[in-house]
């Protein structure tokens, strides 16, 4: 009851934020401008939507199906020129869109009449231009439009060359680019200018972070595009820990770029410096020769000497054993985290070798840990502190990491509803029977979306909050640390991680890490339709248009596992876009493009090299799978954002009454 406002206060509300409109829109013209100008963006078609998952610094590949927008641009090209042009044509079209600047270096050396080709180019890319821009505005064209050409390129694309009066003067300005030398930048600022239209909105389900050496490259060239929203995978969170100080997820980040070869990201491109870590390392581990943590390079390990080599296994062992201790440490102070069964380093028995996990006794593969105390094996040593105090003024004063995370905390969140699908990286997590299952965080019961809700909450805490509120701020950095690794994380959807089994045991029965139920209940296609369901209608959307997409969990096509699920409510769509992954997947990831007509499953194959990719004009869309074709096209009405412009049109409705009948006066000054 105390929360119910009267009439006469719901009219003064409603007569001040027209008031305020009024300043915007200062009389009825200007109103009655926006009103139209608005209806008629509602009966555009929806724009094209592509969502990638899993990216793991997969820089290349990412790159290239963002370049080619997963088929979309091979399709605007098919759609303008159909059987006129000749497939060969047509794949030099597309290669020439996705890498402008390197296929005109090929080009411009091999054609004999190039003046010729330039002209017969910019004729077909300024086609494709007209068809791809089609969908929008002007004023949203106006504003992609590159600098330099802006004009030119506003004529060429709005003028009608079958129009006689004008059709010189649309062959004079192709005539004079070309004369005056401007051809080749033209066209690259044309091609890169289709690519920004062929796609209207981008979703990263998650994983920029992790095995690649790219991460850096592909969050530089995430915070200039146009459009874009990212769901938090677990290694993001992890990042996002580490970023904040929080010294667990800090030892993680470093051990995974350890292990795969990858503390270029930290020390060249973040500038992190690693000496203090690599001169302890030397110094414990000297007559260690760290076997077990060899380092699993996918770059070129030739280039590295002996030494370096040892160096770096050294490094990974030494963070490695910090990691354990700290994570010790974090699961006694947080014992709401219930993670009491991965207190491991106390279960070793240094006489015997051995050590208890779940109530079986190990032999360990490994015995040498020089800074372990037995009596308190969690405690650091004074050289380890040293260390990770350094390390924690790294990360926390890194500008250009901090930069990074900023904009994962601006454009990302834990899950998105967006245009009647919801996206998110792991799971749901479940009970056995597929209820959500409920769990327990500071003394209460959180699950479905109160869950994701809560743990996203506390993540921001973790790192906004001011050093004074350190309680709740504290509480949010452990927080990120039990997103990145616990069984009732959304993002993580495992029993364990059991990373101190996968070092120092060798049974393979104590490595495995069971999925949650999410994961085999969805596989079960008599239940998974109505887990489905109730998923959609927890996060308040329609389980009879509403779709699933999910990250995290590669599908391996090998096995024969499929993406789609439960009766095309649901797609998991990471497929592998990091090599780590591609011998079991058997692909390189899928891809989703949600356009106007439907839904387009993606499948993509390796990338196997920029060269081969401009030379022999390949592409990795190994299959285009329409999986839901609409029965009436889609149109910005019927989006999200159609249903904004619709409560601002009835503002402004609203807004031209009232200038209409005397209760506000127009200020034709304004």
């Amino acid at each position: 009851m105390g929360n119910t406002i009267t009439k006469s206060e719901y009219d003064a509300l409603q007569r001040k934020h027209l008031e305020v409109l009024s300043e915007m829109y200062p009389s009825i013209a200007a109103a009655s401008t926006e009103i139209i100008n608005l209806q008629a963006i509602l009966n555009l078609p929806k724009g094209t939507e592509h969502v990638l998952s899993d990216i793991h610094g997969e820089a290349d590949q990412f790159f290239h199906v963002l370049k080619n927008g997963s088929g979309a641009v091979r399709a605007k090209i098919d759609d303008e020129f159909g059987n006129s042009l000749c497939i060969r044509d047509k794949k030099q079209l597309a290669t020439l869109i996705y890498y402008p600047a390197e296929k005109l270096d090929l080009i411009e050396k091999e054609e004999a009449e190039l003046d010729d080709w330039y002209k017969i180019t910019l004729h077909r890319l300024i086609q494709v231009c007209k068809r791809a821009a089609s969908k929008y505005t002007r004023s949203k064209v106006r504003k992609a439009l590159p600098k330099d050409f802006a004009y030119v390129i506003e004529e060429l694309i709005n003028e009608k060359e079958e129009f006689i009066n004008k059709e010189a003067y649309y062959n004079g300005i192709i005539d004079t680019i070309i004369r005056i030398g401007r051809a080749r930048a033209f066209i690259i600022q044309l091609c890169e200018l289709i690519q920004r239209l062929v796609i209207d909105h981008l979703h990263i389900v998650g994983d920029i972070y992790d095995r690649g050496s790219g991460a850096v490259e592909i969050l530089d060239h995430l915070m200039k595009y146009h459009s874009v929203d990212i769901q938090w995978g677990n290694h993001d969170l992890l990042w996002m820990g580490a970023a904040s100080g929080q010294e667990s997820c800090i030892a993680n980040v470093i051990r995974i770029c350890a292990r795969y070869g990858n503390l270029e990201t930290l020390e060249d491109d973040y500038g992190i410096n690693l000496m203090p870590l690599a001169n302890f390392a030397l110094e414990t581990y000297a007559d260690d020769p760290c076997e077990l943590f060899n380092v699993q390079y996918h770059g070129d390990s030739d280039a590295l000497s002996r030494i370096e080599e040892q160096t770096e296994m050294k490094m990974h062992k030494a963070i490695s054993v910090i990691q354990f201790k700290l994570e010790g440490q974090l699961i006694k102070r947080r014992p709401d985290f219930k993670m009491e069964s991965r207190l491991l380093l106390d279960k070793i028995n240094p006489e015997e070798g051995t050590v208890e996990v779940d109530g079986c006794t190990y032999k360990l593969l490994d015995t040498l840990f020089p800074t372990i105390i037995w009596s308190d094996p969690y405690q650091l040593s004074k050289e380890e502190e040293k260390v990770m105090n350094r390390l924690v003024q790294n990360f926390k004063n890194c500008e250009k990491l901090q930069r990074h995370i900023q904009f994962l905390f601006k454009s990302g969140s834990l899950y998105r509803c967006y245009n009647k699908n919801i996206y998110y990286h792991g799971c749901v997590p479940l009970n056995e029977d597929g209820s959500f299952r409920e769990v327990y965080l500071r003394g209460k019961g959180y699950k479905g979306q109160a869950l994701y809700d809560f743990i996203e909450q506390y993540v921001r805490k973790g790192y906004y909050l001011p050093e004074s509120e350190a309680e709740e701020k504290t509480y949010g950095q452990d927080l990120t640390w039990f997103a990145w690794s616990n069984e009732n994380s959304p993002v993580f959807g495992k029993e364990k991680m059991a990373t101190f089994e996968r070092y120092f045991l060798g049974e393979p029965e104590v490595q495995e890490e069971r999925k949650d139920p999410y994961y085999r209940l969805i596989e079960d296609e008599r239940v998974c339709e109505e887990i489905c369901n109730n998923i959609l209608r927890e996060f308040k959307l329609n389980p009879e248009d509403g779709h699933i997409i999910n990250g995290h969990m590669p599908v391996k096509l090998k096995k024969g596992e499929s993406p789609i699920k439960g009766n095309g409510k649901l797609f998991i769509i990471d497929g592998g876009f990091s090599k780590a992954y591609q011998k079991t997947t058997g692909i390189a990831g899928y891809t989703l493009v949600y356009n106007s007509y439907g839904l387009k499953l993606v499948t993509h194959m390796p990338f196997e090299s920029l060269e081969r990719a401009i030379i022999e004009e390949t592409d990795i869309c190994e299959d285009i799978c329409v999986v839901e074709k609409l029965l009436e096209r889609q149109y910005v009405a019927d989006t999200d954002n159609g249903q904004i412009l619709k409560r601002k049109i009835g503002d402004l409705e609203l807004l031209l009454k009232a200038y209409r009948n005397g209760e506000l006066r127009e200020n034709a000054e304004k």
